[in-house]
């Protein structure tokens, strides 16, 4: 196989992980989303991740953004079950991913960004969760607390990257989705006719979110080129 050859095979093999990720994205947001679990549903919902790793990964992406994604996978699969000690992985795998994202804005960036309103705006975010949020996650309190910091962070961080709009874009997609399912969870009752539409509005910023930072920042070159 030349050079070029292999160069083309990977292309189709990106773009072809990319697509099987983004249907699983769409069937998941259509039929599982807002379903009680199931196998078939924790299924459907470990495929994107993966897939956009492996699209990562096949095609020469940054291996920490493939990390993340893979993390992401794991908290993926933990919140797709019941329990505290599913949350709890879940969180902990997200909150991994976010570490993994922050490290990777903050060396592509030349440091903070000095859009300080924005800035503003987020830690301003962060410090309400005390009000709103913190009072109703009981013993899962420190970890929640944790959790803001990170995702806070990895706003904070994404504002500095330089001339990669889509995956700021991305990053704080993955925030609102983030704060849709804490108020999901932490202030939303079960019976709510707003956990339909919440459970499918979280989803669709999750996971298109993380396909716009790696369409952004995960290859040397974004993805797509965006004004």
């Amino acid at each position: 196989m030349t050079i070029v050859e292999e160069i083309a095979l990977r292309q189709s093999v990106r773009f072809g992980l990319i697509l099987i990720g983004l249907l699983a994205t769409v069937a998941y947001a259509l039929f599982f989303c807002h379903r009680g679990p199931s196998r078939a549903k924790t299924l459907i919902k470990a495929i994107p991740m993966p897939a956009f790793a492996a699209a990562a990964a096949v095609s020469f992406g940054n291996p920490v953004i493939v990390g993340a994604l893979l993390l992401s996978a794991v908290g993926d699969i933990a919140l797709s079950r019941d329990g505290e000690r599913s949350f709890l992985i879940g969180l902990i795998a997200f909150a991994l991913a976010h570490v993994a994202y922050i490290l990777h804005f903050w060396g592509l960036s030349a440091g903070l960004s000095d859009a300080w309103l924005p800035i503003a705006l987020i830690l301003l975010f962060a410090a309400s969760t005390e009000f709103w949020l913190a009072p109703y996650t009981g013993d899962m309190k420190v970890p929640v607390r944790v959790y803001v910091v990170l995702i806070s962070l990895m706003g904070i961080t994404a504002l500095g990257l330089p001339g990669l709009p889509l995956a700021v874009i991305g990053a704080f997609a993955f925030l609102a989705s983030d704060t849709i399912l804490s108020i999901q969870l932490f202030r939303m009752s079960d019976s709510s006719p707003w956990q339909r539409p919440a459970s499918i509005a979280l989803w669709l910023l999750y996971a298109l979110g993380q396909f716009a930072i790696l369409a952004g920042a995960g290859w040397s070159t974004p993805l797509f080129q965006i004004a």
